[in-house]
């Protein structure tokens, strides 16, 4: 794999227009290139930060129709969605599973109503179901969610769902995209479009790490910067009206004693119309989500503490225990671009994604959500050909295996060992070159040393927080332990990447600052 300063040469000394130029490394500019570079077109993408540093690292981590857009007759969404549900699964088996959701009625009459409204939703996945939803007494649903209270449960409905690790996904994304042929960068950002003649024909781009400007040309440019849509839309010249709504949704990670088992739990109507969630994830118990409206888009997003109060206050109810801040292991909030729609709740907004082209042919692709987004990535690409004049040819994502496909069940891996598939064995061998590799990153994490040479090596990380928050999710499942563990961590990443002293130092002071916003104190919450 070519190290980043070949990268970064190669781009400086750019003969030929790519095919196709996609801005943004999340859930959607992964998915587009990976389209592109499947059907053979030279393409591109550049990152101004990493890989799925937003809004698609941090989702609930479910791969599902959508029962509440069920429940608004978007049965286009939802039939939609079970249905890349389904290919997912199939196509990255490592990364994806079936998971059994329980949804506890209080009362009689509720268990009717969802029973049925789970079993159109199973049927409507057709040859795609995941398993049957089936009616639960009282004793077998205290049975499948030990810890939530009994008192007036009547019964509850089972169903299954898919779940994922999202930033591994975007992961294995990026090495599939690799596979292809396709050329990425992260730290590389989109800072003005190259206009000729009133039409794009590129972008000038600048490299964050040693602050250079180069030119990129490109026979078609995409702007899939999710909920920065917009701020990279107004680098092009002409009117651009707005067109999203931005809403923030934040999660708790609390032991996995608080949902002992292997079954989440689904509330599919809070007080205030919400959708509730608390799902076992890499040995830990994730409560989520909020959805709150906010003005601006942030990088490193903090919970309101509306939303803290909200998770609080249902944590409670359900499991009649309000957790401490030592229980709270970690809280994160992510951004979901919605298209507007005046005058409606972002809670009741489609996950329908939306693909603009502007007066100068740049292609917008935003909306949407992750388990759309290989369909995302193919309209944008038929959309794309159309504006470029491409050679029109068919798509091939429906059934491409991802990075790290393996027809090996990996019996005997842990769950985090398998979001690696076949490539488990070059990471266990990297253990061979030095036996305290093999050690734990922390006592209270599941990763292992190695881990921050393989994401250096083979997975372009660049920064502590790049192997802490998204090659491993040790931010994501218990901030202390990854506070405590930066420093190690940086010692080794400074080494395999040969930083200087003082790189280290600035790096390890940034992760240092962001991370302490993940790990819950008394005086933030309500």
């Amino acid at each position: 794999m070519a190290l980043r300063a070949g990268i970064l040469q190669q781009l400086g000394q750019q003969g030929e227009p790519w095919d196709v130029l996609v801005i943004g490394g999340g859930a959607s500019g992964l998915g587009t290139a990976v389209e592109a570079a499947s059907r053979g077109y030279r393409t591109l993408l550049v990152e101004r930060f990493d890989f799925a540093k937003g809004t698609s690292s941090r989702s609930t981590k479910l791969v599902h129709g959508g029962v509440r857009y069920l429940e608004q007759l978007n049965l286009t969404l939802v039939v939609d969605a079970l249905r890349e549900r389904g290919h997912m699964l199939r196509n990255a088996p490592h990364l994806v599973h079936d998971l059994s959701f329980v949804v506890p009625a209080y009362s009689y009459g509720s268990l009717p109503y969802y029973g049925l409204g789970l079993k159109i939703y199973e049927l409507l996945s057709g040859r795609l179901s995941l398993g049957r939803s089936e009616l639960l007494s009282r004793k077998s649903t205290l049975e499948k969610l030990p810890g939530i209270i009994a008192d007036g449960l009547r019964g509850g409905i089972l169903y299954h769902d898919g779940q994922f690790d999202d930033a591994r996904y975007a992961i294995s994304l990026l090495r599939t995209f690799q596979d292809l042929g396709g050329t990425a960068i992260n730290y590389v950002e989109a800072v003005g479009f190259l206009q000729r003649d009133g039409k794009t024909v590129g972008i000038q781009a600048r490299d964050r790490e040693g602050d250079n400007l180069f030119d990129l040309q490109s026979k078609v440019v995409i702007n899939a910067c999710g909920v920065y849509a917009e701020e990279t839309l107004s680098m092009d010249r002409g009117e651009h009206a707005s067109l999203l709504a931005v809403s923030q949704g934040t999660h708790f990670v609390l032991p996995h004693s608080f949902l002992a088992g292997d079954t989440a739990l689904m509330i599919p109507k809070t007080a205030d119309g919400r959708v509730l969630f608390a799902i076992p994830w890499h040995g830990a118990t994730i409560v989520g989500t909020t959805d709150e409206l906010v003005d601006t888009a942030s990088t490193e997003p903090r919970a309101l503490a509306s939303e803290r109060k909200f998770l609080l206050d249902h944590i409670t109810r359900y499991f009649g225990h309000t957790p401490g801040a030592d229980e709270i292991r970690s809280v994160w909030s992510g951004l979901r671009p919605l298209v507007r729609k005046g005058g409606v709740k972002t809670a009741q907004l489609s996950r329908d994604h939306t693909i603009l082209v502007s007066q100068s042919g740049v292609v917008t692709v935003t909306g949407g959500k992750w388990t759309t987004y290989r369909r995302m990535g193919q309209d944008t690409i038929d959309r794309a050909c159309a504006v470029a004049s491409l050679p029109a040819l068919p798509s091939r994502t429906l059934d491409l295996r991802l990075h790290g496909w393996t027809e090996d069940s990996l019996n005997g891996a842990s769950e985090w060992e398998r979001v690696y598939g076949s490539d488990l064995p070059m990471l266990a061998a990297i253990g061979s070159e030095n036996a305290t590799l093999d050690a734990p990153i922390h006592p209270r994490l599941p990763f292992k040393l190695r881990e921050v040479i393989w994401s250096a090596r083979h997975e372009m990380a660049r920064t502590v927080e790049d192997v802490l928050a998204r090659r491993t999710r040790a931010l994501f499942l218990d901030a202390r332990a990854a506070i405590e563990a930066a420093p190690l961590v940086a010692d080794i990443l400074g080494a395999e990447l040969k930083r200087s002293e003082a790189w280290k130092a600035t790096d390890l002071a940034n992760f240092m600052e962001t991370a302490k916003r993940y790990v819950y104190q008394e005086s933030d919450g309500a």
